[in-house]
């Protein structure tokens, strides 16, 4: 599948992502986004980010350790469940319920278990681009959960959704807020790079794209990640897919017992 410019409806309907700004200055990241025209479904999603149940990403830094780069360890595994959970939340004032598809992540350090999160994701039916409204996550030590680190929840304390990938919209410099939750999580993204081939344990794949994370949170940290069509997340920094497991069925939908 060749990866695709095409200026959408997305494009139409949010600022422009590259406002006009003076010549020693970078374009902004933008953090309004089309909510009001959205069609949100928990199903979809599109070929770099799909959620579809039962489906499971295996990624590690194996590679990293045997070369004597990394010194510890790290897996994570991604699975798209099938438990979907309704977020309220308020769009140009007007009270809405977004139904949105559980992903749960789980990352473990030499064998041992560092963290679980529960992260809320839809697809915009009118654009496929999928957002991102918020996570749960569980911090833990010794097997013992010692915190929530970066928890938030679309809709409340002024949090709001933001984009995690864009369908067709995919431009090289394009710059948005994937969490808008002030003071908890302002995570980032900025588009670097398309038509890449990328060789990981998993397998040889074509038209991948390239995405720089940041937040203002901490201006030091930065994460580069690449994801390819029909896969999904392939690197992770140093973590690699290692394997993707597709669901034989597709178990019926579970609400979440939470009422937001």
């Amino acid at each position: 599948m060749q990866a695709r410019l095409f200026i959408t409806a997305w494009l139409l309907c949010v600022p422009a992502l590259y406002p006009v700004l003076a010549a020693d200055e970078e374009p902004q990241f933008t953090d309004r986004f089309p909510l009001k025209s959205c069609q949100f479904s928990p199903w979809g999603g599109n070929a770099f980010f799909m959620l579809k149940p039962g489906r499971q990403l295996y990624l590690s830094n194996v590679r990293c350790v045997q070369a004597g780069e990394c010194e510890e360890l790290e897996e994570v595994w991604i699975t798209v469940t099938n438990q979907i959970r309704k977020i309220n939340l308020s769009i140009d004032g007007r009270r809405q319920q977004v139904w949105t598809r559980t992903v749960e992540e789980r990352e473990t350090e030499d064998g041992e278990l560092k963290e679980v999160s529960r992260n809320y994701f839809a697809d915009c039916l009118n654009t496929h681009d999928v957002y991102y409204f918020g996570e749960e996550v569980d911090d833990y030590e010794d097997g013992v959960i010692v915190g929530h680190g970066g928890a938030w929840l679309a809709g409340k304390h002024g949090a709001m959704p933001g984009i995690i990938m864009p369908d067709q919209a995919f431009l090289l410099g394009a710059r948005y807020f994937q969490e808008i939750a002030p003071g908890v999580a302002m995570d980032r993204a900025e588009h670097l790079a398309m038509n890449l081939e990328v060789e990981v344990p998993a397998g040889v794949f074509q038209n991948c794209v390239e995405v720089r994370e940041t937040t203002p949170l901490n201006p030091d940290e930065e994460s580069r990640k690449i994801y390819c069509p029909g896969v999904g997340l392939v690197i992770d920094a140093d973590l690699e897919l290692m394997a993707v497991f597709e669901p034989r069925r597709v178990d019926r939908d579970r609400h979440d017992d939470k009422d937001d």
